[in-house]
């Protein structure tokens, strides 16, 4: 290879990947699948760079990155499979009648680190856009419609693209994407996807700081008095792959007190996770001393309260995907192993 073809290859990685981010944010709302974006992304930086040489720069790098990234969507998207949360399957459960029944990991909607699909962007209207389509509620309404409408809302609503644009991208008429824009719209209207975090401000204000600094110490604490005081009346708590989810912080607690009572003394981190306030949670770890991974928590909050309460317990996917370590030591025990590389 010629010093002047290496150098071209590397200049085309480098503008590649200049879009990784936001190619992972637009296929993780298409998808709802932390992996599966990833592996979209992959799929569409390879065959962009398999076909560079016919690309003849009518449209941007970008747009025609994008082009290839929704075309990777639909095609994955043709098996039907609609990412879903516990509540979008099943009634709540009592407590008396809990009981943990696991779903194929095909089933939920994924969780993603913000640094994973949320690009540094200079405008803070266009950030908190950018948040607040990939927080949970709204990825799971995204869910709920058919792959290209899904495409047309992304790219008009949170990306701002022009219906021309959107057009071309698709290969339809402008009048088809402002009818597929309609419909996906009114669809959403149907669903109340802003109420549970419609109060997350960016970044979190100092009410919503303190609310979360006595969440960690009453989670710490196993103190259910005090947990009951931040839920809010109506808070719903959801495990996957488990399908049950609860409702109240009745139920919320009594579960965490019997089926959940081995998450006492648990420790929390703090992390950045679909545009909402999160936390790794760490679990007593019994034959080993220290704290093992349990769950990648993600809190929805509303006029001063927890309203949602999400457990995501597949820990070896989610906290390598996190970058977090495997394990926490004892206090004063030195420094946490670190996640092995390739893991």
């Amino acid at each position: 290879m010629s010093d002047g073809t290496a150098t071209a290859t590397t200049d085309l990685d480098l503008q590649l990947e200049r879009h990784r981010v936001e190619l992972t944010g637009y296929c993780y709302r298409m998808l709802g699948s932390s992996f599966e974006a990833e592996d979209a992304v992959q799929d569409t930086m390879v065959r962009a760079w398999r076909s560079y040489e016919k690309f003849e720069g009518r449209s941007s790098l970008r747009s025609w990155l994008y082009r290839i990234a929704t075309n990777v969507c639909l095609d994955m998207l043709t098996a039907g499979n609609k990412r879903a949360r516990p509540m979008d399957l099943t009634d709540s459960t009592p407590l008396a009648r809990a009981a943990l029944s696991p779903r194929p990991d095909n089933t939920w909607l994924e969780p993603m680190p913000d640094a994973r699909v949320l690009p540094t962007v200079e405008d803070p209207a266009e950030a908190a856009v950018a948040k607040e389509s990939v927080r949970l509620a709204f990825m799971a309404a995204l869910q709920q419609l058919p792959a290209k409408q899904r495409a047309v809302l992304i790219l008009r609503e949170v990306l701002a693209w022009k219906a021309s644009e959107v057009a071309e991208l698709l290969g339809t008429s402008v009048a088809s994407v402002n009818s597929a824009l309609q419909r996906a719209r009114a669809t959403l209207a149907e669903r109340d996807h802003s109420a549970a975090d419609a109060a997350v401000s960016d970044p979190l204000d100092e009410e919503q700081q303190k609310l979360l600094e006595r969440y960690v110490a009453a989670f710490e604490g196993y103190d259910m008095t005090a947990l009951t005081a931040l839920l809010h009346e109506d808070a719903v708590m959801t495990m996957p792959p488990f399908d049950l989810w609860l409702t109240g912080p009745s139920d919320i607690t009594g579960f965490m007190t019997t089926l959940g009572a081995a998450c006492a003394g648990s420790r929390l981190v703090p992390v950045a996770v679909n545009g909402l306030p999160g936390f790794a949670q760490y679990k007593p770890d019994e034959e080993t001393g220290g704290f093992s991974p349990w769950a990648v928590q993600v809190l929805e909050i509303s006029d001063g309260r927890i309203t949602g309460f999400h457990c995501f317990l597949d820990t070896k996917r989610w906290f390598p995907l996190f970058g977090l370590p495997l394990r926490l030591p004892l206090d004063g025990e030195g420094e946490a192993d670190q996640v092995q590389e390739g893991e």
